[in-house]
């Protein structure tokens, strides 16, 4: 029930992902009414989808603390709940942000070991994709924190995006060892005394995000979401001086049918709906955010992410990495000798 044009895009999206994944069934939550009718119109769903009634929408403009004390038969919470009770492996919402992210720490909880979950993302760069986080869920953190999103980024690029030796950077206001905080210079030395330390590349600036210059980019909540937000202006900008230029004259417009085939590629390129989905990294259970204005190939990406995420059994890699056990070999490293 959650996102703009919903549930009208939700319900593309998941046709557009059952096609994809023909072994993968879906539990649908929403309001009977206004769900059941657009699920008739589907034939291709009518064996891959179990929908189940809810009474209550969680709205834009709840705030997280009303949606935590009320709202128990909302399709936001049940469908969460399924995941917490072993019913369904993932869950892929485009509703209210806020509410979501405070619903799914409070019921599917930190694995433990972990002492903050991340909102991640993926990104464009000139050598690929990059996984950036934290993106907001943690706008002040401790160097323990990032050390622990380092080692989450690496697991997840290395076990979802399968690159076999990802490179981790640490955001920082230069690339030399003697600039920034006293916070990110303790998280860098945490870094390097913790399991994933011959892939840790060191401190990397803003600009090193586009180069691809690593493959996991760590900083805190605060600094994410401001990266994130000035990369999508930026972006959108970008696209809107294009189009201005190609109509801007007769020639301009003649010159854009000779370019359209290399506008179409970059278009593609720079589709953010290849990127939809804020991924929940450190929760016991796979959660994906969808931008609320995606549109139906949007929403399958952010299915995509889930499936990828449940395939790679990205959390038993996590339950492994900060067990007791690996942690204390983690903490005897760190001591001098």
């Amino acid at each position: 029930m959650g996102g703009d044009k919903a549930p009208e895009v939700v319900i593309q999206g998941l046709v557009i992902a059952a096609e994809r994944y023909p072994a993968v069934h879906f539990l649908l939550y929403g309001n009977q009414e206004t769900v059941e009718p657009l699920l008739a119109g589907q034939k291709s769903l009518a064996d891959r989808v179990t929908f189940v009634h809810c009474s209550e929408v969680i709205t834009p403009e709840t705030k997280p603390s009303s949606a935590i004390r009320g709202f128990l038969d909302s399709s936001m919470r049940q469908a969460i709940k399924a995941v917490a009770e072993g019913r369904a492996q993932g869950v892929i919402s485009a509703g209210n942000t806020g509410a979501y992210m405070a619903l799914a720490k409070i019921i599917l909880r930190a694995i433990p070991g972990i002492d903050r979950p991340a909102l991640a993302s993926l990104a464009p760069s000139l050598k690929g994709d990059v996984v950036f986080l934290d993106l907001g869920a943690n706008v002040e953190c401790t160097a323990k924190n990032l050390q622990q999103f380092a080692i989450m980024g690496e697991l997840f690029a290395r076990h979802v995006l399968h690159l076999p030796k990802p490179k981790v950077g640490l955001i920082n206001v230069g690339s030399e060892d003697i600039k920034g905080s006293p916070l990110v210079k303790e998280a860098a030395e945490l870094i390097r005394d913790s399991s994933i330390q011959d892939n840790f590349y060191g401190f990397i600036e803003g600009d090193d995000i586009t180069r691809g210059t690593v493959d996991v980019v760590v900083m805190d909540g605060f600094t994410g979401n401001v990266v994130l937000k000035a990369g999508e202006g930026v972006m959108h900008l970008a696209l809107r001086y294009f189009k201005e230029a190609f109509q801007s004259s007769w020639t301009a417009k003649i010159g854009y049918l000779f370019a359209r085939p290399m506008l179409k590629k970059l278009g593609m390129r720079l589709d953010y709906r290849r990127y939809n989905g804020g991924i929940w990294l450190g929760l016991n259970g796979i959660a994906v955010k969808s931008h609320g204005g995606t549109d139906a190939l949007g929403f399958a990406h952010a299915i995509d992410l889930a499936v990828d995420m449940v395939t790679a059994q990205i959390n038993r890699h996590f339950l492994q990495e900060f067990s007791p056990e690996a942690s204390a070999k983690t903490e005897k490293r760190a001591v001098p000798s």
